[in-house]
């Protein structure tokens, strides 16, 4: 997965701290969209404020995961409960930054200009993130997101591709578009085959537009893997969460985390390493 040549590589000692409090401010914005966005709030104006009560929030409020051990959890001004949901993504998000810097995915060739590629990561970690938690709030996926993230995925594989020279650009970029179609028309054709089986879809629009997504930034092969890691992980929380009695027996939850998660760790990793796991006496 990485170039001996590969300059990142050296840095990592050095670049893995400021990284990780890059990706902690990065997350509180991500709390901020998470919050805003369903609200149809701007992301912008007014500044950060106690959505409690309104009161907005002095810069050392605003430090990512210190502020809230800081307050202890409770709003200065009002002090009603802040969620320890805030600190989480934050610690998450600069977590994912830091493994975006340790790995050195294919997804966009193997000759990727590595630097370009580790902001690709960054930039999808980052997208993914707020949907995400859009999704386990209201069982929704921001379809602007979903757009732009399909053309950022394009725009970045085309990039990447032709860096490396035109042939490898346009097979790249052909590759990304085909897994974009895959993606979206596969889980619209689910969806519709579950309404007619069992009356109910059993995917929303949402999770196909996001597949497109997946197939944007992954190709055909790490799209294919990527599903498969979310089948088999909504099946595994789905049917221990109806085990424990916290989800019913037509109980929709969202599968959007689900098909992130496979995303992200198709992108650190690769899928050889998850096919070999799924499939060790056929893949070597």
């Amino acid at each position: 997965m990485s170039s001996p040549s590969d300059p990142i590589q050296s840095l990592i000692p050095l670049l893995a701290t400021p990284v990780a409090l890059i990706g902690a401010c990065i997350g509180s914005f991500i709390n901020v969209v998470a919050w805003r966005l369903p609200r149809e709030e701007s992301l912008i104006w007014p500044g950060s404020h106690c959505p409690r009560c309104g009161t907005p929030l002095a810069w050392f409020e605003n430090i990512p995961v210190l502020a809230w051990l800081m307050l202890r959890g409770r709003c200065r001004h009002c002090h009603q409960p802040i969620a320890a949901r805030y600190p989480f993504v934050e610690s998450l998000c600069a977590g994912l930054w830091v493994a975006v810097l340790l790995a050195r995915p294919d997804r966009m060739g193997a000759g990727a200009e590595p630097v370009l590629l580790l902001v690709a990561g960054w930039f999808l970690v980052s997208w993914l993130l707020p949907m995400v938690l859009i999704d386990l709030d209201r069982l929704w996926l921001p379809e602007p997101m979903l757009r732009w993230g399909v053309l950022l995925g394009l725009a970045f594989t085309a990039l990447l591709g032709f860096l490396q020279d035109p042939a490898t650009g346009r097979r790249l970029l052909l590759e990304h578009l085909v897994a974009t179609a895959l993606g979206l028309l596969g889980f619209e054709a689910v969806s519709a085959l579950a309404e007619r089986a069992l009356g109910r879809p059993a995917l929303g629009l949402g999770d196909a537009k996001l597949a497109a997504l997946m197939g944007a930034w992954l190709g055909p092969g790490g799209l294919g893997v990527a599903v498969a890691l979310a089948v088999f992980g909504g099946a595994l929380v789905g049917g221990v969460a109806r085990i424990l009695g916290r989800l019913g027996p037509n109980q929709p939850f969202p599968f959007g985390p689900f098909l992130a998660a496979g995303t992200v760790l198709v992108w650190l990793v690769g899928p050889q390493p998850w096919l070999r796991l799924m499939l060790p006496a056929l893949v070597p």
